[in-house]
């Protein structure tokens, strides 16, 4: 049985979409609960990118521990079955420490490959070498269409800009002989004993707000990162993962776009990122939501603990999801 497994306390969540202020909110949370942070974010385990995947400050990680940030290079491979081998591990570690396990983030195939140990297959190194050469030659969204007629349901899932994801699910059909969407069999499964996950609502509008707020505050930061990726030699990967915002800075900085036209696709790609994320964790029904204003999920950080520790206290929820 993998740590993390058997009979142990079922696992804490807060989940939601990106600029929802999970972050702040889940630092207070977890210096009450004695918990410690383990992002579920598909973006911040790469180690440069700090300032347009809003990883937790420097602050914030000195105030609560915090998993699964940093572990991989740019451009180094990277599947979520390693993320999931990883997370079991710092779950187990976790509890031993007499600590509380507490996952905080917006991927939703990261939360479920911890919370319900889905099952993930292999790599072959050659494959993926030979599918990355592919995308780079004739492009993200034209590998994407080569998915959408061999996979439907896994090219659906997958934005067509995700040269990344889209390559994944392709090495897997030429792995296995399997279409990678097999493989989602498991997840209209939800075993209610295993999470208990609070998920942050916040109205389109305001969400759009606080998402094109954050953009222009970061933009300059998410700039000089990408230029020092650029630097280090790491256009391929910035090119052919396409991570929102940084994608972006590159083309600004190539000078195939003005700065105006990145921050604007910047603001668009993220308020896509956040439909996304909202349609995929609404399809939980473990997760409990709340509503939160303009402010964000840290105004309503009394009500989302008290859910998490199983306080009986009648919680109001509004708004629709």
């Amino acid at each position: 049985m993998a740590e993390g497994s058997g009979d142990a306390e079922p696992l804490l969540a807060l989940v939601g979409p990106t600029a929802s202020g999970k972050t702040d909110a889940a630092v207070a949370i977890a210096r009450s609960i004695d918990g410690e942070i383990l992002s579920i974010d598909s973006t911040t385990v790469y180690r440069g990118l700090d300032v347009g995947t809003a990883k937790p400050d420097p602050k914030q990680r000195a105030m609560v521990p915090h998993h699964l940030i940093d572990v991989a290079e740019p451009g180094e491979p990277f599947s979520v079955a390693e993320f999931q081998r990883l997370g079991l591990a710092a779950i187990g570690e976790t509890r031993r420490r007499g600590r509380v396990p507490f996952l905080v983030g917006g991927s939703g195939l990261y939360y479920r490959a911890l919370v319900d140990r889905l099952e993930f297959p292999g790599t072959l190194p050659s494959i993926r070498r030979l599918l990355e050469a592919e995308a780079r030659t004739v492009g993200a969204e034209a590998l994407h269409r080569r998915l959408t007629e061999l996979d439907p349901e896994a090219a659906r899932r997958i934005e067509p800009s995700n040269a990344r994801r889209t390559v994944r699910a392709l090495e897997v059909i030429a792995l296995t002989g399997r279409r990678f969407s097999s493989y989602y069999g498991a997840w209209d499964r939800f075993d209610p004993g295993v999470v208990r996950s609070a998920g942050i609502f916040i109205a389109r509008a305001a969400l759009h707000r606080r998402i094109e707020n954050r953009a222009i505050r970061i933009m300059p930061g998410v700039l000089d990162e990408t230029r020092r990726l650029l630097d280090q030699g790491h256009e391929r990967f910035i090119n052919g993962t396409q991570i929102i915002g940084y994608a972006e800075a590159a083309a600004c900085l190539q000078g195939r776009i003005t700065a105006d036209e990145a921050l604007a696709t910047f603001i668009r790609r993220t308020k896509s990122l956040a439909r996304r994320q909202v349609a995929w964790f609404r399809r939980d029904p473990r997760i409990r939501w709340f509503t939160a204003g303009e402010e964000g999920a840290a105004a309503i950080v009394d009500d989302v603990q008290a859910h998490l520790v199983g306080d009986k206290t009648p919680v109001t929820v509004t708004g629709r999801i």
